[in-house]
């Protein structure tokens, strides 16, 4: 009776947990592979950038692993060379990413369980992960999956600064123009946006607040495109939903 119990009971567990995880790392890896090669020879650019900056090699995986923050971690190694004030670059980290208030209303923190879980997927939350977790195709992907593909993201990441730092230390050769791949890599994901979802009005909008943002205030030109954009996007969103109500 006994025996027959447990493998009852072993039968409803199921396999153990490292198993059942196993299917959404393939899948993550799967999901993770066109912006894990990018990610990966950005952060070799970050690690690059850094030692040409006169820092030592071990800060790439360090602002890679602790900021994990894309534009901001480019940023930052011209701030930290000028001794910046803390109040500054805490200024301009706010600035930078802003945008990722807004990625939180649409972002399914719900599907993921666990405290340290749920604050380990809020850390890591990039325009990466939050361009492949939201789209159509992730509707249906569990919590376990989307942790898996933003610890793999932030591991490609990581893993780039450290062999483009260590690589730039042992060979000194100072390359140039590195500072636009992280420029390249938003003009792409913004490409295979359109491509999911052919909403022509989203780029047109974006277009004509960059260049509002360009005549009015060219010194700020990324928080006031950005605040534009997203009142835009707001405004948008209320008469449609409005439009919804009458029908």
């Amino acid at each position: 009776m006994n025996s027959s119990t447990g493998t009852a009971h072993s039968g409803i567990a199921g396999p153990p947990r490292h198993e059942r995880s196993r299917p959404d790392l393939r899948a993550a890896l799967a999901d993770s592979s066109s912006v894990g090669l990018a990610l990966f020879l950005l952060g070799s650019t970050l690690g690059v950038l850094v030692v040409h900056s006169h820092l030592a090699w071990w800060w790439a995986p360090a602002f890679a692993g602790v900021v994990y923050a894309g534009s901001l971690e480019f940023l930052l190694i011209g701030l930290v060379t000028a001794t910046t004030p803390l109040a500054q670059v805490a200024l301009t980290a706010f600035l930078v990413n802003f945008r990722h208030v807004f990625y939180s209303l649409s972002f399914p923190l719900h599907r993921i369980r666990g405290r340290w879980a749920k604050a380990y997927a809020t850390f890591v939350l990039t325009d990466e992960a939050y361009a492949l977790t939201t789209s159509a195709s992730a509707r249906e992907w569990s919590g376990r999956r989307i942790l898996w593909l933003q610890l793999l993201c932030q591991g490609y990441w990581v893993a780039g600064a450290t062999v483009g730092g260590s690589a730039a230390a042992l060979l000194p050769v100072r390359l140039e123009g590195l500072d636009f791949a992280l420029t390249a890599l938003f003009v792409v994901l913004a490409i295979d946006g359109y491509r999911a979802d052919r909403d022509i009005p989203v780029p047109v909008t974006a277009l004509v607040c960059a260049l509002v943002a360009r005549i009015l205030l060219p010194g700020q030109l990324l928080p006031t495109a950005l605040g534009l954009f997203t009142a835009a996007l707001l405004i948008r969103r209320a008469l449609t939903t409005k439009d919804h109500s009458r029908a």
